[in-house]
């Protein structure tokens, strides 16, 4: 990265520090030699309590969310868009006088001020192509600075079980990009990623216009074929290196797939050159194979040649809570994490679990009752179209931090709506109690998804119930 002295030059306050937006840019910010304090109200909950430890040790100064971190107004305050001005830190920050930073402009200013930043967009599977493109990068000896909102396994080690962030000393800055809140219109990436364009958080015009401008400011764009509404952007780029399966078009394809219940094998073709290699994946997926062409595509935008790339993902581990299977209990039954909670993910999920034999159980944790109101009605048709006769849906009641949300309908509207199609599904209010229940009705042979976001002690949810089934 460039000189960060600009800055490193004042302190800084994370406001939500362990969430999985923030935690990694104050890890960067921190490996540049910043000096940093910040509070979570999950900390003052006792949630995820071994997290926040490791944070202490690394030297981030924590503080109860009471406003009792803020005590100069040289500091500035990192708060997410959505932080309501009541929060006593904003308060506090407010009367000082602090300057204050949303997490994606202090994303982007980061980005920006490295000399080669390879930015990934698209609406699904960002973080894994980040993993993998960082990844690829590391191991091609270009020592780049990664940004991801996942733990990326292949760099998580005993002293650094949060690992969603790896600082290098190289030119390159390889960091997800999000559509949702429009701040991608402020990165200025040498290298561009689009993988996919569909509805999520905004109208298909919006994300077209966001996506495009995206794809122009880039010096090369990597764009996936396959995707009509990406492929439709294409003319928008200056430069391109394509990707896809289907479309014979592609620069970077793949033949010879082969899925595994936990790994999938392929051949990437080379079109350009004519060139054909050996790919052997640790995760598993028709959308792995698709994450893993975006990153192959960027890493030779960046650089990389091809063959390298796919050598390097044949020791990709995956990343945490991304289909992250658990274990097995001596009975048989396997169970997976998996960071799964809008339907576009739910549905590769699922597709992953039913190419292969056996009855899937899955659990899922919605991540706030807006969130439900909003897609729950896809989400409960996804659910019943992907899972069988014999397979079960299980909903607790939405996670809950506490505000002013509207909780008067949850978890019960989407069981009734599984129901309506032709889905099996049960409403357990409690987690504890699913977990009871699941362990009682598991059989030999059972796959069991534990879904849902922004909950990162769903993690320790599985690893109990693997622990009941044993």
């Amino acid at each position: 990265m460039t000189d960060a002295s600009a800055l490193t030059a004042h302190p800084w306050f994370f406001c939500g520090i362990g969430g999985s937006g923030m935690l990694p840019l104050a890890l960067i910010l921190k490996g540049h030699g910043a000096q940093i304090a910040g509070s979570d109200r999950s900390r003052d909950q006792g949630r995820s309590p071994e997290k926040f430890r490791w944070l202490e040790s690394l030297g981030f100064d924590l503080h109860p969310q009471d406003g009792s971190g803020i005590t100069s107004a040289s500091q500035t305050l990192v708060a997410s868009a959505a932080v309501e001005d009541t929060v006593p830190e904003v308060v506090r920050a407010t009367t000082f006088g602090c300057p204050r930073m949303s997490r994606a402009q202090l994303l982007a200013t980061l980005f920006n001020a490295a000399p080669f930043g390879v930015a990934i967009g698209g609406t699904s599977g960002k973080s894994t192509v980040t993993g993998m493109t960082g990844w690829i990068m590391t191991a091609a000896g270009t020592d780049p600075t990664i940004m991801n909102g996942a733990v990326m396994k292949n760099f998580a080690t005993p002293d650094a079980p949060f690992a969603s962030a790896r600082v290098g000393q190289g030119d390159a800055f390889v960091s997800e990009v999000d559509e949702s809140d429009g701040s991608i219109a402020l990165y200025r990436p040498k290298v561009a990623v689009l993988g996919n364009v569909s509805l999520d958080h905004k109208s298909l015009e919006e994300l077209r216009e966001l996506f495009g401008d995206f794809l122009a400011r880039a010096d090369v764009a990597a764009i996936n074929l396959d995707d009509a509404e990406t492929a439709a952007l294409a003319p928008r780029a200056k430069t391109l290196v394509t990707f896809g399966v289907t479309s014979s078009e592609a620069q970077i394809g793949a033949v010879d797939i082969v899925e595994g219940p936990v790994t999938l094998t392929a051949t990437v073709l080379d079109r350009r050159d004519g060139t054909s290699h050996a790919l052997t994946l640790k995760v598993p997926g028709r959308h792995n194979l698709y994450n893993a062409l975006a990153a192959i595509a960027a890493a030779n935008a960046a650089g990389v040649s091809v063959a390298d790339a796919v050598a390097a993902l044949g020791s990709f581990l995956g990343l945490a809570r991304r289909f992250d299977v658990v274990g097995s209990s001596p009975g048989g039954v396997t169970v997976i994490d998996d960071f799964g909670h809008n339907p576009d993910k739910v549905s590769a999920t699922l597709a992953t679990l039913k190419a292969h034999p056996g009855r899937v159980i899955a659990f899922f944790q919605p991540h706030g009752y807006g969130p439900l109101r909003q897609m729950g009605a896809e989400l409960a048709e996804v659910l019943a179209r992907k899972l069988d006769a014999d397979d079960l849906t299980m909903l607790c009641d939405p996670v809950y931090f506490g505000g002013t949300v509207d909780r008067s309908e949850g978890s019960e509207r989407i069981v009734r709506l599984i129901e309506d199609h032709g889905g099996k599904a049960e409403y357990v209010p409690s987690r504890a109690d699913c977990g009871t229940r699941i362990a009682q009705i598991a059989r030999p042979g059972d796959r069991v998804v534990i879904m849902g976001a922004r909950d990162d002690t769903l993690t320790l949810f599985a690893k109990d119930l693997l622990a009941a089934l044993a």
